[in-house]
């Protein structure tokens, strides 16, 4: 299928793990891909790869404000104008699980890069959007923001879950523009990040536990979430606005 033929899109943090997924899924539908990351070595290999040997690829640091400037900035001498979002970039940054042991930087810094980052790219993108009145703006939530978490800490649940609700104004604000603004929220998709976290945090046992405990009985994988990006990001997902996919699983349920 190619649902996104002739679209332009930027993933934020997307040179390896679940973002670099959401690009190639989106490349093998049609779309031009610009993405932003702070690792100039995950950059590097990722240009290796077929699935992202064409991508626009910026480093920077999306914790700042005036290098988000710089590299959209950027995105713009290249002649990008984007009509796919995605807000991918965030995590937990192995901050403490437990909330008394969590510090103000903890917070300041789990905040800033999965909310602020997310708020100012935005800003960016969306008169463009407006402009051409089509755009689909795609937050990666979490399962932690819906449901909390087993392994993670409340400054991350607290950021999700802000993320989350963003999304469902966003899309009231900007549904008449043509924009459609929806969350996907993971499970414990087995990025070798997430691996390390849940090793760290959670006994063989515990883990075991948990994968039991998933209706389907496996952990995600970063296709499961790509192709629910894919889905949000087509032209026929335009009657769907202010939504939070739940991909996880069945781990966390709601009607």
């Amino acid at each position: 299928m190619e649902r996104v033929k002739g679209r332009t899109a930027l993933v934020t943090g997307a040179a390896d793990g679940l973002g670099a997924a959401i690009a190639a899924r989106l490349v093998a539908e049609g779309a031009r891909i610009g993405i932003i990351d702070r690792s100039a070595e995950a950059i590097d290999k990722a240009r290796q790869t077929p699935e992202l040997r064409d991508a626009v690829f910026i480093a920077g640091d999306l914790t700042d404000g005036d290098d988000i400037a710089r590299m959209m900035g950027a995105f713009a001498a290249k002649g990008m104008i984007f009509d796919i979002l995605v807000n991918n970039a965030g995590g937990s940054l192995h901050t403490p699980k437990a909330f008394l042991e969590e510090s103000d930087e903890d917070w300041e810094r789990v905040m800033a890069l999965n909310v602020t980052a997310a708020v100012r790219v935005s800003r960016h993108v969306l008169p463009g959007m407006i402009k051409t009145g089509f755009g689909r703006v795609i937050n990666l939530g979490s399962k932690a923001g819906r449901y909390g978490s087993l392994f993670t800490g409340a400054n991350y649940v607290a950021a999700k879950g802000a993320i989350q609700s963003m999304t469902l104004q966003m899309a009231q604000e900007f549904g008449p523009h043509g924009i459609t603004c929806n969350a996907v929220c993971p499970g414990a998709i087995l990025t070798p990040r997430v691996e390390r976290l849940l090793s760290e945090r959670m006994s063989p046992e515990e883990r075991q536990k948990a994968v039991e405990a998933i209706p389907v009985r496996r952990n995600g994988r970063v296709e499961d979430v790509a192709a629910a990006v894919a889905f949000f990001a087509a032209d026929e997902a335009g009657f769907i606005t202010g939504q939070l996919m739940d991909v996880n699983g069945g781990q966390g349920m709601a009607s």
